[in-house]
């Protein structure tokens, strides 16, 4: 009877390992698409009574990007360029979740200013590697006018 060789007990094990391994990939980076879109303010004034409100890109405002659907933190961040824009580059096929955070307009936080922000969110999916995708404009709220 033929003995079997430690580096072949070894070249078994790896080789199970390999294939009881789940090799899908996730949403996230290490990809080779994009996301990118606008965050647009609507200004109205201090108690959001103009019905017309004066819209301006929103600069310089941080925007988060969550990877995946199931997730509740985000994952990466990104300032607005001058004109409002933002890019996430380098990213898996999948689904994301892009927010920016905006004035509470109902009045709820109206004693303590510093919770009176809230997340808008723009859902987003990338289906196929190297595309770019565009996000809907996200409209974030402000009143200080």
């Amino acid at each position: 009877m033929k003995k079997i060789s430690a580096i072949n007990y070894i070249l078994l094990f790896f080789l199970i390992c390999f294939f009881m391994v789940d090799c899908k990939k996730v949403e996230g980076p290490g990809g080779t698409s994009t996301i990118n879109g606008k965050i647009i303010v609507h200004d109205f004034d201090a108690a959001f009574l103009i019905t017309t409100p004066v819209i301006y890109p929103a600069t310089n405002t941080e925007t988060y990007i969550i990877y995946g659907a199931n997730h509740s933190t985000y994952d990466n961040n990104y300032k607005t360029t001058y004109d409002g824009s933002y890019e996430f580059k380098y990213l898996q096929k999948g689904k994301y979740r892009i927010f920016a955070y905006s004035i509470d307009s109902t009045g709820a936080y109206k004693n303590n200013p510093s919770l009176a922000q809230i997340p808008a969110f723009v859902d987003v999916e990338i289906t196929s590697n190297g595309s770019t995708v565009s996000a809907p404009d996200l409209i974030i709220l402000k009143n200080k006018r």
